[in-house]
């Protein structure tokens, strides 16, 4: 069954294994989630449960979202995500239950959905990586896109890459692996990169391409 929980990035490190080899990791604090909805083919159509992350005071919340919660026994929480699953595998989940980061090991590869570090306009050889111009005296191309449109047709082809907002999107990278597992510290160690800023939102779940590494 393919899983996922809210957590948050908290920064990198590197740890040195026996052999002297340096692993760089990413540390995520995981969870604790709790289930707050179950939604099923009869009542909604599909499948899913919806779990909520990080409780919040209830003066800071909507009464909707503060209903919600109280209608499932838990405290307001301020993000929720929903994950589709079949309904067999749903209802081994009840309302209310908390999950932590002891349902990945190490050795998992899970998926990792954040959002990018925002960097603002950029040109488009910061932006899409051209080559830019002649970089000798008097060109005045240096970091110039060149032409943007032909003759025919006589307009800028949607889609067209040039010099705009880079960065604050909606970024997910596949396949990384579980470095270490602390559910007492409710803390992951993934080997590499994953997207976002330190303290930012990230949702980790199993990796929908690949399994448990063997």
């Amino acid at each position: 069954m393919r899983m996922g929980l809210i957590g948050r990035k908290l920064g990198m490190t590197q740890v040195f294994e026996e052999n002297g080899k340096v692993i760089p990791v990413t540390v995520l604090e995981v969870g604790p989630c709790f289930v707050t909805q179950k939604k099923t083919r009869d009542s909604d159509g599909y499948s899913s449960i919806q779990i909520g992350y990080q409780s919040i005071n209830e003066k800071k919340v909507t009464k909707p979202i503060a209903g919600h919660c109280k209608k499932a026994g838990l405290p307001p929480l301020k993000y929720m995500r929903e994950i589709r699953m079949e309904e067999s595998d749903a209802a081994q989940f009840n309302i209310g239950q908390e999950m932590n980061v002891s349902i990945f090991k190490e050795g998992d590869y899970i998926d990792v959905i954040g959002t990018s570090k925002g960097k603002g306009f950029q040109g488009v050889v910061r932006r899409h990586g051209f080559k830019g111009g002649p970089a000798t005296r008097g060109s005045m191309q240096h970091r110039k896109p060149g032409s943007i449109g032909g003759g025919n047709p006589q307009r800028v082809i949607k889609g067209r890459k040039m010099a705009g907002h880079m960065g604050n999107e909606r970024v997910t990278l596949q396949n990384l692996v579980v470095y270490r597992v602390m559910p007492e510290k409710n803390l992951m160690l993934v080997v590499g990169a994953v997207p976002g800023s330190g303290n930012s939102l990230v949702f980790v779940r199993h990796a929908v391409k690949k399994q448990r590494a063997k």
